[in-house]
């Protein structure tokens, strides 16, 4: 494992990066989640999986339209479920994960996500063809920075650093990339633009710096 420094307008954070370069067998792009990966609130052009592909295509990276997998509510089980339940082939150039803010508000234990975390990563490394520097997972963002969520902001983010931290720990352990955006999310109280029209999700705004993170551990500009 390598850590390679970036920085965005947000302030600066982590973003870990296998050792082997990500190399697409396709162009295919398959992005698992929930609310934060279908882009709840905001317009279809503007969810991250959506606008991840458009800036990489320009950039030289043919990237298909992503094929989503994700709805509002979804916790780690139904995420798997769903998964199953589209019987896909394993074939994707490209597969993202993001999910664990249901389990946390539905006040699942950090312990018992761990386990369901794991299969979920294993899956989409498998979904990938196996090729897990084709891989990545996303940190969960933290939605105690919202208007929403600012009054128990403390107890939100406590949780919501424990369930990173497992995640965290989990796909390093696999050598997969995993891209840190939570300290993005903690701006939201102080930059509404950040913030969708419904007090809660991520605006467009946000997730093209969510955007850009990604795209410095996938195929960082030379």
């Amino acid at each position: 494992m390598k850590k390679l420094l970036t920085t965005s307008i947000a302030g600066l954070a982590f973003v870990w990066a296998c050792a082997q370069p990500f190399n697409p067998m396709n162009s295919k792009f398959l992005a698992l989640g929930d609310s934060y990966t279908i882009g709840e609130s905001v317009a279809e052009k503007d969810r991250w999986p959506v606008q991840l592909a458009k800036v990489m295509s320009e950039r030289g990276q043919k990237t298909d339209a992503p094929r989503i997998i994700a709805t509002t509510g979804w916790r780690t089980d139904q995420l798997k479920k769903a998964i199953q339940d589209a019987n896909l082939q394993s074939d994707w150039g490209m597969v993202s994960l993001l999910i664990g803010v249901n389990n946390q508000y539905q006040k699942k234990t950090a312990e018992s996500y761990a386990p369901e975390f794991e299969e979920l990563l294993d899956m989409a490394v498998k979904l990938a063809g196996g090729r897990k520097e084709n891989v990545f997972v996303v940190s969960i963002p933290d939605y105690g920075y919202t208007p929403f969520g600012k009054p128990t902001q403390a107890e939100i983010s406590r949780a919501i650093d424990e369930f990173n931290s497992v995640s965290r720990d989990i796909t390093a352990r696999k050598g997969i990339k995993y891209v840190e955006i939570t300290d993005l999310t903690r701006e939201g109280l102080s930059r509404p633009e950040y913030v969708a029209p419904d007090g809660l999700h991520p605006s467009g705004v946000m997730y093209s710096l969510w955007v850009e993170r990604i795209l410095a551990a996938l195929v960082p500009r030379r």
